[in-house]
């Protein structure tokens, strides 16, 4: 264990960390020093599935996130909510969580009742519009008491001029003598060890070599306590005697799990306590964080945030996206869940290194997940879900973090400098914290891929100039073409594996190597931009070399991925369709795949997924070519036996039909375990029963489909565009959450449920997924142009 420094060991010994009514124990509490029981319970991660995220908007500055005048402090501060609790708060980069979590514990004669019970819970925006869509990430979350005994209302944001949360808590209550508190389980530098924590005059204190969290109350806290969580933490004496019987004024000489818990005092009607937890590279810059925000008050903290007056805040992003309002006519919620998803994927973006835009701010599973150690969960930079959210940025109109987006990406290409690297360049990372530091390594194609479709892109809506192109061309775009073309060896970390594009090491869910049909999609766009690209930069050679591959590429994709000699058991097939994968040269060899996430390996034969739409999306296929109209009936058939069916149909809350839901593949087993409901990798390791759910953004990717074809055969009129509308965009909308928050998975009913989740409800793997936010705003521009946004037109006209 970590030892405090010796000034602060002295301090503690000799109790300087407190005085007067603030840290005097009521109900006659024995106060100690130090709190037994390091390193206190085995600290996990929260709950993904997140009702809410939040942080505050800032504005570039030259494509940057500056300190200086005129916007003045970046805030750097991300929270979420969960079960009506607030969960993991981020301060620094993105991924450096530095909360479990804050809950609030109502305590009356005889009973004691905390967030983490089940209390009925709902949650709202503070500031919307009167069409009900939301202005701002400021939350307005109520939790009641089953029995009736009281209300929580809880007002939750951060303070966009420094680095604090700011919650007010507004209880009611008709019955006499209960009190409130507030509890918090510091997970300082992103991990939930290691951590120290004391009272002082102030409010309390944790923290971690040289980054601290303070809480604060706008009204002095009654009673101060800290301790090591599960043992000393004092919320175990709440629960069992309804009273504090021994406080403590720090966790002496060892760290470990810590936890603060602060009386607020007794509450009646309205009783209202505001509080801050603040962050800081020490003691009293933390405090002083979070006594500026409250010497602001409530409603000065929040008018900024929300972008009322002079100041810059969510409203003002909102009001710069143009596109937004026609956008909002083909949604069916009147724009409800567009506005949100801008915010959200504005709001997973790291504010030191701008542009780095991440998967999800929650950690998959995390309550069954050791937080012993740091983990960026989804927190972090997967080039593939990177160019989703960049694409949908434009689509919004939010062409400068678009921009700023793709320029972030030459961080994360190998290059000769790259930690480690023995091997070839060109590539693109698999997974890094927003940083660039290494974290994955394996190589998936498409990743090298999307980075020059993207900037093809830019160049073509005005963003990027002829000679930006150009330059980007020689530094980032032409070794990116040159791996796609040649391959070469990925030896980095644990890699050391020789490419032969268009075979890759990894298909987009990162699990099989071969031939995919999604990832060669990606690859002939990726090399077809590059030629493009290539002639306006002068380089006439490699433009033709890039096409001509990818006109190879693109002559092998039903030979090596389309089977006419299926095995699935269908009524519905004919034999003929898109594999998922195959790794192998012969698409209707019966070898198998490898076995992973638990599930044993299967004939390549029996796997479908949705990866063949891709084709589509991007031009290589035309939307009625017979590869890809012969495999819709094996997709669609919800007949199939149930671990191979990828297609599940939902029913609209209003009773309005149903609606289309997909699995990324059969035989998938990324997922809860069906047979005994436990997480995914429960305890460390994969089990046999474990069962990928449905993800919602399949639904869009579906409506995309739709849509291409639409245009294929000229029938995409008013009715058949309102058609769409009322089908996968509404569908989408029906899989966001109370705080519209889009998931990444949903329960599909099959197997045991032992969280108890509804048909259709986003389950513990992630909420928000960027993903599926960025999908749902694509399909809803799509729908608007009456074409796909994705689409390339240069690669339709070059396979002709």
């Amino acid at each position: 264990m970590k030892k405090l420094n010796t000034i602060t060991t002295s301090l503690l010994m000799l109790g300087l960390t407190a005085c007067g009514a603030q840290q005097e124990p009521s109900n006659s509490a024995v106060m100690q020093v130090s709190a037994p029981g390091a390193p206190g319970a085995e600290p996990f991660w929260a709950y993904a599935g997140k009702a809410g995220i939040g942080t505050s908007y800032e504005q570039y500055q030259k494509g940057q996130y500056s300190d200086e005048a005129p916007t003045g402090a970046v805030s750097k501060v991300w929270f979420s909510i969960a079960k009506g609790m607030i969960t993991e708060t981020m301060f620094g980069l993105i991924h450096q969580a530095q909360i479990k979590d804050m809950q609030f514990v109502v305590v009356g004669k005889d009973f004691t009742v905390t967030e983490a019970d089940d209390l009925d819970v709902t949650i709202d925006y503070l500031y919307k519009d009167d069409k009900g869509r939301p202005l701002s990430l400021a939350y307005k979350v109520v939790s009641k008491d089953k029995q009736g005994r009281f209300s929580l209302e809880k007002h939750i944001f951060t303070d966009p001029d420094g680095q604090t949360l700011f919650v007010r808590s507004v209880f009611n209550t008709e019955l006499e003598g209960v009190k409130a508190y507030v509890s918090v389980n510091p997970y300082v530098d992103n991990n939930g060890l290691d951590d120290f924590a004391k009272t002082t005059e102030q409010g309390l204190l944790a923290w971690q070599d040289n980054s601290y969290l303070s809480l604060q109350g706008a009204q002095p806290f009654k009673q101060t306590s800290v301790g090591f969580t599960g043992v000393s933490d004092g919320l175990s004496q709440l629960k069992t005697t309804q009273q504090l019987t021994q406080v403590y004024k720090n966790t002496g000489e060892q760290s470990g799990n810590v936890s603060l818990l602060a009386e607020l005092g007794e509450i009646g009607e309205n009783s209202q306590f505001d509080l801050t937890l603040s962050f800081g590279n020490s003691e009293q810059t933390s405090f002083k964080q979070g006594q500026a925000t409250l010497a602001k008050g409530y409603q000065a903290v929040l008018d900024h945030y929300n972008g009322k007056g002079e100041a810059l805040g969510w409203q003002d992003y909102l009001q710069s996206l143009a596109p937004l309002n026609n956008m909002s006519e083909q949604t069916a919620d009147n724009g409800k869940l567009l506005y949100t998803s801008a915010m959200v994927l504005k709001a997973q973006e790291d504010k030191t290194n701008a542009g780095a835009l991440i998967a999800s701010l929650s950690n998959p599973w995390g309550e069954t997940v050791s937080a012993k150690e740091g983990s960026t969960g989804y927190k972090a930079v997967w080039v593939r879900d990177f160019y989703q959210v960049a694409m949908a940025f434009m689509a919004l109109g939010d062409t400068a973090t678009a921009k700023t987006a793709f320029e972030y990406l030459e961080k994360v290409q190998v290059n000769s400098k790259t930690p480690g690297n023995k091997g070839d360049t060109g590539w693109f990372l698999q997974k890094t914290h927003v940083d660039g530091e290494l974290e994955w390594v394996g190589v998936q194609l498409d990743q090298t891929a999307m980075p020059i479709m993207l900037a093809w892109k830019l160049h073509q809506a005005g963003v990027l100039s002829d000679a930006e192109l150009s330059d980007w061309y020689s530094r980032m775009l032409k070794p990116a073409a040159d791996f796609l073309v040649d391959g070469g060896l990925a030896k980095i970390l644990w890699n050391d594996t020789q490419i032969t594009p268009p075979a890759t090491q990894q298909e987009r869910w990162e699990e099989q190597e071969g031939y995919s049909p999604s990832t060669t999609a990606a690859v002939v766009a990726g090399l077809i931009t590059a030629a493009d690209i290539a002639k306006l930069a002068g380089d006439d050679a490699n433009a033709t070399r890039y096409l001509n591959t990818a006109k190879r590429y693109n002559n092998d994709i039903e030979k090596l991925m389309f089977t006419t000699a299926g095995n699935l058991e269908s009524s519905a097939s004919d034999g003929e369709y898109f594999i998922r994968i195959g790794q192998d040269t012969d698409a209707n060899s019966d070898t198998k795949i490898n076995a992973n996430n638990g599930r044993e390996g299967f004939n390549k034969k029996q796997v479908l997924d949705g990866g063949f739409l891709e084709l589509v999306r991007y031009g290589v296929r035309d939307a009625l070519a017979p590869s890809i109209v012969k495999t819709l009936p094996e997709y669609d058939d919800e007949t199939l036996t149930d671990n191979l069916q990828v297609k599940y149909s939902f029913s609209f809350d209003d009773g309005s039909g149903t609606f289309a839901g997909y699995r990324r593949y059969g035989n998938d087993g990324y997922g809860e375990d069906e047979v005994t409901g436990a997480n995914y990798a429960q305890g460390g390791k994969n089990s046999p029963g474990q069962r990928g759910r449905v993800w919602p953004f399949f639904t869009g990717e579906r409506g995309h489909y739709e849509i291409a074809a639409a245009n294929a055969n000229n029938s995409l009129d008013t009715t058949k565009q309102q058609a769409i509308k009322n089908s996968y965009v509404k569908g989408l909308e029906q899989f966001a959450n109370n705080g519209l928050m889009l998931p990444e998975q949903v329960w599909d009913g099959v197997g045991v449920n032992k969280a108890g989740y509804k048909l259709g409800e986003g389950t513990n793997s992630a909420t928000p997924l960027a993903w599926t936010h960025a999908e749902y705003v694509k399909l809803v521009r799509s729908l608007s142009d009456k074409q796909v946004w994705d689409h390339y037109p240069v690669v339709t006209k070059a396979l002709k």
